[in-house]
């Protein structure tokens, strides 16, 4: 469900003054978004996951009959398995939408809009706003 203009508005607000306070703390939350994977990764990691069951599934006739050094390929094929389905699931790292330099401008003209104080203490002028006759 999308947000309203009025949400989204408040939410940019909420950013912008979170930016503003604390830029470190702002800037270390930002960095750990995912996207979505792509098909080209999806396919990528299933054939990955399939390499690796395909080592898996052959390093145990090959342990049993010809060599016990073969059970290295099913842990190795296990591993592959495992990073396959680890690649398929997970996206890139996401771009960062802005660059630090529109971010810190409109931040800017924001405070100039919005007057001096803290963040806290703008939106509670707000909310005693909202509630005067």
């Amino acid at each position: 469900m999308p947000l309203s203009d009025h949400e989204q508005r408040m939410l940019d607000e909420i950013e912008s003054a979170l930016y503003a306070e604390d830029p470190k703390f702002a800037s270390s939350v930002r960095g750990g978004t995912l996207r979505t994977p792509t098909t080209r990764r999806r396919v990528q990691g299933v054939t990955l996951f399939l390499a690796g069951l395909v080592m898996l599934i052959s390093g145990i006739p090959f342990y049993s009959t010809v060599n016990s050094g073969f059970l290295v390929l099913s842990v190795l094929g296990f591993v592959v398995m495992f990073g396959g389905a680890v690649f398929a699931v997970t996206g890139n790292h996401a771009a960062p939408g802005r660059d630090e330099a529109d971010r810190s401008a409109g931040n800017t003209q924001r405070r100039a809009k919005g007057g001096t104080g803290s963040f806290s203490s703008r939106m509670e002028d707000r909310f005693r706003r909202r509630f005067e006759p």
